[in-house]
């Protein structure tokens, strides 16, 4: 959720930056939807696959890893051409989606010593 959360506020401010600067649509609006749905996904599959992997001996565990990892790869990369091809959806505010997760999970650690948790949710 939290990840989902920081997501929605990131692409907020894009949505944002783009009426701003004036290059707002409905084709940014359907990018930003599409791509934060494959991102939260993305992040919601690989919490899945940690999970199934803690349960296996090391070896198959690595390959759970390595198989998700790769699956998902290919999963965001089909996002982002379908995005490229599809002419409702504006291929960089799909693309740009990607790092939010990166960023949420990156800024995490301030946000728990400012509000004092473990982020052991």
């Amino acid at each position: 959720l939290y990840i989902l959360a920081v997501t929605l506020i990131l692409s907020a401010l894009m949505q944002s930056a783009a009426l701003i600067l004036k290059v707002w649509d409905l084709t940014v609006l359907l990018g930003n939807l599409l791509g934060i749905a494959a991102a939260v996904g993305n992040f919601f599959l690989m919490g899945l696959t940690v999970q199934a992997a803690l349960e296996k001996e090391e070896k198959d565990a690595k390959n759970i890893m390595k198989v998700s990892q790769s699956a998902r790869l290919f999963l965001l990369l089909f996002v982002a051409l379908a995005a490229y091809l599809i002419p409702v959806f504006n291929i960089f505010a799909t693309v740009i989606p990607f790092l939010f997760p990166r960023i949420a999970i990156t800024f995490r650690p301030l946000l728990d010593k400012k509000t004092g948790g473990g982020g052991d949710e």
